[in-house]
């Protein structure tokens, strides 16, 4: 049905192309693009082995709009999927622009020396790609992206309003190593220690990074602490569905993460400003990154599931108070067998797949930039089903007691 370009070779990407893989029916030609292209190759090994489809490979560095674009007219695809760091969103915008082909990521842009997570700089684009006649979707991914479909799901079949929603991301995965992140450990580590943020009466209340914390009793899990922090799709949510009074998100954190978290923090290798060490400019926490365990080796090693979903109060259908809990719990082992990578990456690299499938076979259309609570979820949430995420809904009985 239609070419794909993905341009980045993590474990999302890898995860992403795998399942493009096999649904080739929907992504009849496939390439895959990086910085690394011997990370393309192997990505490439793995779905010929597995699913007997070829996946063409290319090396390109994302922030060189001039390069980029011309490998965009040469792959020729519908869509370009952008899967590689936040810092080149816009970079990979302007050669979608420059090419004539729609975009879609999976997490907002973020410049580098500056912890911000926020979409202006993507909203921006709004005119460009609406005059050019091409759809740009942010944030297919499960959080941003799964979360937001889970709450226009819920409004559309089960709440007239929404007055408050909760996002729980529980990861009770144990991977063996002493400390390390299931997810690129530099941005990971950029979003802990960011300044936590929840949306609140029409306004945003701060807190200290990692300084409100609360335990609940995850399905498959158990119990874990969780601590308030700022997630992107709270300032889409709170623009798109400005009825929701109060918009938190919560994610877990074991004991021994915190310790060594806060000793990296101590000493200043969570820094992103550079050091001179030796006559050379370093960013701290970029050496930090190229010394820990790369996510995508975790995969043989991590054994637990994941448990992430909403939790929302408001008036039903029924027009009586209810507060409904929607969630996806993954296993990490079932995930490697199925893609050689662990939970995290295909909890995000599932929904990138399922959001390329919408808009290339023209289900979720339009001209400009959208985020995920823009569509009709219920596309999304059926492929959800179907391709290795179940997802379930369960009444509460009653709102959160924080």
């Amino acid at each position: 049905m239609s070419r794909v370009l993905v341009i980045g070779a993590g474990g999302v990407g890898s995860v992403a192309v795998h399942k493009m893989a096999m649904n080739a029916d929907i992504f009849t030609h496939i390439s895959l693009a990086s910085r690394t292209k011997s990370k393309c190759d192997a990505i490439a090994a793995s779905v010929k082995e597995r699913t007997g489809v070829v996946v063409d490979t290319y090396e390109i560095d994302a922030e060189e709009v001039p390069a980029l674009t011309r490998l965009i007219e040469k792959v020729q695809p519908a869509l370009v999927v952008n899967l590689a760091l936040p810092y080149q969103d816009l970079a990979i915008m302007d050669a979608c622009l420059a090419a004539g082909v729609h975009y879609m990521d999976t997490a907002n842009y973020e410049p580098k020396d500056e912890a911000k997570f926020e979409y202006h700089w993507q909203w921006a684009y709004q005119d460009r790609f609406k005059d050019a006649g091409l759809m740009a979707l942010l944030g297919s991914g499960f959080d941003p992206g799964v979360t937001s479909v889970f709450t226009t799901y819920l409004k559309k079949h089960h709440f007239e309003r929404i007055d408050t929603l909760d996002i729980l991301d529980c990861n009770g995965g144990d991977h063996g190593q002493a400390f390390a992140t299931n997810f690129n450990p530099e941005i990971n580590i950029r979003e802990v220690t960011a300044v936590a943020r929840h949306w609140e009466n029409g306004d945003w209340v701060e807190t200290p990074p990692m300084s409100v914390k609360q335990s609940f009793d995850f399905e498959a899990v158990g119990p874990k602490n969780m601590y308030l922090m700022y997630h992107e799709e709270i300032e889409s949510l709170k623009t798109h569905l400005p009825e929701i009074k109060r918009i938190r998100f919560w994610m877990t954190f074991g004991d021994e993460y915190i310790k060594h978290l806060t000793v990296l923090q101590n000493v200043g290798m969570t820094r992103i400003d550079p050091v001179k060490y030796q006559g050379v400019e370093i960013i701290p926490l970029q050496f930090l990154k190229a010394v820990l365990p790369e996510p995508a080796s975790l995969g043989p090693t991590t054994k637990g599931k994941t448990n992430i979903g909403c939790i929302a109060t408001g008036i039903g259908k029924d027009g009586k108070e209810k507060t409904l809990y929607i969630y996806n719990i993954c296993d990490h082992e079932d995930a490697y067998a199925e893609t050689g990578n662990q939970a995290v990456s295909y909890t995000t690299g599932v929904p990138a797949m399922i959001g390329a499938a919408l808009i290339v076979k023209g289900l979720w259309r339009g001209h400009g930039v959208y985020n995920m609570e823009q569509f009709n979820p219920d596309p999304f949430m059926e492929m959800l089903n179907q391709h290795g995420l179940p997802w379930q809904v369960k009444e509460l009985d009653g709102p959160l007691g924080f």
